[in-house]
């Protein structure tokens, strides 16, 4: 999330060009890995059938971990910010035989955090100016508010310093007129990014448990001839199975277009109407709950989870099928437009401009609670908060 912090970074009278009229970026162009690495993962072909194209995963095998740290060359780590995925990340790649040091606020508490999990003060414990001095790859994993304040700070040392920036989500890159982390302007500098398919604790979590989580990747700037190679060993170190290829456009506009929509923006707004209109023709707070949130949450979605939307449509009643496929394709009749314009808006950069401005207002804390606020106050979630204390 993006907090006040742009207060002081963004009122610059920065001029915001709509996304798809950056000419410095060159969002088609991915590469390959070179041959002399390619033994140290496994590129699987999806294919789908129907017509649909398929595409390249690149995937782990036998040998993958046990060769990152020489893929990347001992090259150093430094993991700016300690939040869920800096913590997540910088474990599991401390666990993965790479070389880690934590930059972050000295004596705050991720500093803290990072002491409790074994960094070291002066060791592999600085504070963020310093630690980009000492790493080669600077994982910067910092809000998106916090990236543009700290920014200015550091640029001078990637600056034609031959070191990496690393980043797991697009947005300070792809909306760098808005944000300032002109990253097209430094010169032998690699843009990488990894981006995992999940929060930051999940990411350790399932690396801790001999999983992972998957994650997409993709390539800005490739300065050393080396960035890929970099980006698919970090993305493996982290614990990821699998990993896509991306650009930092495509994962930036498809991220800020699912949370608008189906993600949580419209699936928030769908569970509030149908709570209403239950409540309104007189049903009770329970049932109109268990029949808007609870089933989907605890029977339906978990169907779809498992084996895809058919067989959740396969095994529930013949009333339930029915309907569901007749009213399905009206859903999507209106809600596609709707959902167009949303990705517009993000394409064009005006979702970032929203952003910027909302948090760049002195009072925007003080407004964002008042809506979470309204939210926590509806009635449908004072139900739900009753209803979930019944599950066994």
């Amino acid at each position: 999330m993006i907090s006040k912090i742009f207060t002081n970074s963004l009122k610059r009278g920065i001029s915001f060009k709509p996304v798809n009229k950056i000419n410095t970026f060159n969002y088609n162009s991915l590469r390959r890995m070179s041959n002399s690495v390619s033994n140290f993962y496994d590129k699987k072909n999806l294919t789908y059938g129907h017509g649909i194209p398929s595409e390249i995963v690149f995937g782990r095998n036998e040998t993958t971990m046990k060769q990152i740290p020489s893929i990347l060359n001992g090259e150093k780590c430094a993991v700016l910010g300690y939040g869920p995925q800096g913590q997540g990340q910088a474990l599991n790649l401390r666990d993965s035989g790479v070389e880690v040091c934590i930059g972050v606020r000295e004596n705050g508490s991720s500093w803290k955090k990072a002491i409790e999990d074994g960094f070291i003060p002066g060791e592999t414990l600085f504070p963020i100016e310093e630690a980009v001095e000492k790493g080669n790859i600077i994982m910067f994993l910092l809000s998106d508010a916090g990236q543009i304040d700290i920014y200015p700070q550091i640029r001078d040392k990637l600056d034609n310093k031959n070191k990496t920036l690393y980043f797991s989500h697009g947005f300070g890159v792809v909306y760098q007129d808005k944000t300032n982390i002109d990253v097209d302007n430094l010169k032998n500098t690699d843009v990488i990014m990894v981006a995992p398919k999940g929060s930051g604790k999940s990411v350790r979590t399932l690396y801790q448990n001999g999983g992972g989580i998957n994650a997409s990747y993709a390539v800005h700037r490739d300065d050393s001839g080396n960035a890929e190679n970099k980006a698919l060993a970090i993305g493996f170190g982290i614990g990821s199975p699998y990993i896509y290829e991306t650009t930092f456009l495509k994962e930036v506009s498809s991220d800020l277009t699912g949370e608008r929509s189906v993600l949580m923006g419209g699936i928030a707004g769908l569970f509030k109407a149908q709570y209403d209109v239950l409540r309104e023709h007189g049903h009770s707070p329970s049932e109109a709950f268990n029949e808007t949130v609870e089933e989907a949450l605890q029977s339906l979605y978990p169907l779809i989870n498992e084996k895809g939307m058919d067989y959740m449509f396969s095994n529930c009643s013949t009333t339930a099928q029915r309907g569901a496929l007749d009213w399905s394709k009206r859903f999507e009749a209106l809600n596609k437009p709707l959902i167009e314009e949303i990705y517009k808006s993000v394409i064009t950069g005006k979702e970032a401009e929203r952003t910027i401005d909302c948090n760049s207002s002195s009072d925007y804390r003080e407004k964002l609670n008042e809506e979470l606020d309204e939210v926590n106050n509806m009635e449908i979630w004072k139900v739900g908060k009753e209803i979930r204390k019944l599950r066994f």
